[in-house]
């Protein structure tokens, strides 16, 4: 098998895993993944973002707190926090005799853009030596808290954590989408076949529900349908654009 297979068997096996082996993961092995995953892309090379590796207990504790109580976030073997990080490049306009103060929303995105971009590389190069993990994106649920935990300066937020360990128990991989719904050609809305949007998505909860069922867990016959109307109708984290507001993202 050649490189590019193992890669996309790693994308097409990955799954979200919460348990993980009482094997502690070597700090040379977490530096081996990060180095790799900083050469993920960045918007005209300014790499903005920064990555927190996270081990003392009491800290792991009130970003579990921050994170709905979930208790693989303070018990991971490793907890990493993905960060948007202007402070690098305020320095290069400062020291030229500019600011990012009240920076517009094309700097926050491609601040936050940039830590997912690594983050995802992340994943993936742990992936590749053994290891699995979650990505925590509920540590907005409070950014000011957050960062006041992480003890992040102004013009950095927390975009989001991820728990890697090696794992312990794999859960069966959910379904997902149907990908001939999902490619459009030259224009959106240019299918591959003409199953409209309605019919996809019926199909689409009937499969979630089934996966639902064989693991045990209470769901609906309209199982995703009903799951994001519940988590979007209100809206999700009305409160986020003030709070990163207050950590110099002025998502204008």
């Amino acid at each position: 098998m050649n490189d590019a297979s193992k890669t996309i068997a790693l994308l097409n096996n990955r799954v979200s895993v919460r348990s993980y082996k009482n094997t502690p993961v070597p700090e040379e092995l977490i530096d081996q993944v990060l180095k790799a995953a900083f050469r993920a892309p960045t918007s005209s090379n300014i790499q903005t973002y920064s990555v927190i590796i996270v081990q003392d207990p009491v800290l792991r504790k009130q970003l579990a707190a921050v994170a709905g109580g979930q208790p693989h976030v303070e018990k991971a073997p490793v907890f990493l926090a993905f960060c948007a990080d202007l402070t690098r490049l305020e320095y290069a306009l400062a020291k030229n005799g500019h600011t990012l103060v009240d920076n517009n929303l094309e700097v926050g995105l491609v601040a936050s853009i940039d830590a997912a971009l690594v983050g995802m590389s992340t994943y993936l190069a742990a992936g590749s030596v053994g290891l699995k993990g979650v990505m925590i994106g509920a540590l907005r649920n409070d950014a000011v808290a957050t960062a006041r935990i992480l003890g992040l300066p102004s013009q950095v937020y927390c975009v989001f954590g991820m728990c890697l360990g090696f794992p312990d128990e794999v859960p069966p991989q959910k379904p997902r989408m149907d990908y001939s719904t999902m490619v459009h050609y030259e224009r959106f809305g240019a299918l591959r076949d003409n199953r409209d949007t309605g019919t996809s998505l019926d199909d689409y909860d009937a499969a979630l529900e089934a996966h639902y069922k064989n693991i045990g867990v209470p769901t609906t016959p309209d199982s995703w349908t009903h799951d994001m109307d519940s988590k979007f109708s209100p809206q999700l984290r009305e409160g986020l654009r003030e709070q990163l507001k207050q950590q110099g993202f002025d998502f204008r």
